[in-house]
């Protein structure tokens, strides 16, 4: 009996760690492969990714530019980018990125009706890996005297 069951664990720790085994060749498969495929991609290198307007009085408007440079190997196309409300408008360029070449979101905050500490994001969708960026601004709106 107890010869049985030492040969049931052995099976058992043998096909874990063969398991094992192959989930780490895998991923090193996978990385290899992401690594191969980002080198050919766009890739955004922002000189900044956040910006804080510091104090505002409600009403104003602030306006600030995230300059990039495309650092990948292939261009880089901008197809949507999203402020997370209304009072965050991005502007951006539809036409492609050539590889070494800079561009520009230039980001509007209108704080009107948003008094006290805010912080919003611009949410950009590109062909790149990820093919996210999030950007983001901060302000300290003075609300206007009632």
């Amino acid at each position: 009996m107890i010869k049985y069951l030492a040969l049931a664990l052995g099976v058992v720790v043998l096909s874990a760690c063969s398991d094992a085994s192959s989930k780490i060749k895998s991923e090193e498969e996978r990385m290899a492969l992401e690594a191969a495929t980002s080198a050919s991609l766009p890739v955004f290198n922002f000189e900044k990714e956040s910006h804080d307007f510091g104090a505002m009085n409600e009403g104003e408007v602030g306006t600030t530019e995230f300059k990039f440079t495309n650092e990948g190997e292939v261009p880089l196309i901008i197809s949507s980018a999203q402020g997370s409300c209304g009072c965050t408008v991005p502007e951006y360029s539809n036409d492609p990125i050539a590889p070494g070449e800079e561009g520009t979101i230039t980001v509007r905050f209108n704080s009107q009706g948003k008094p006290g500490n805010q912080t919003k994001t611009v949410t950009l969708s590109a062909n790149t890996v990820p093919n996210t960026k999030v950007l983001t601004i901060t302000a300290q709106v003075t609300p206007k005297a009632q």
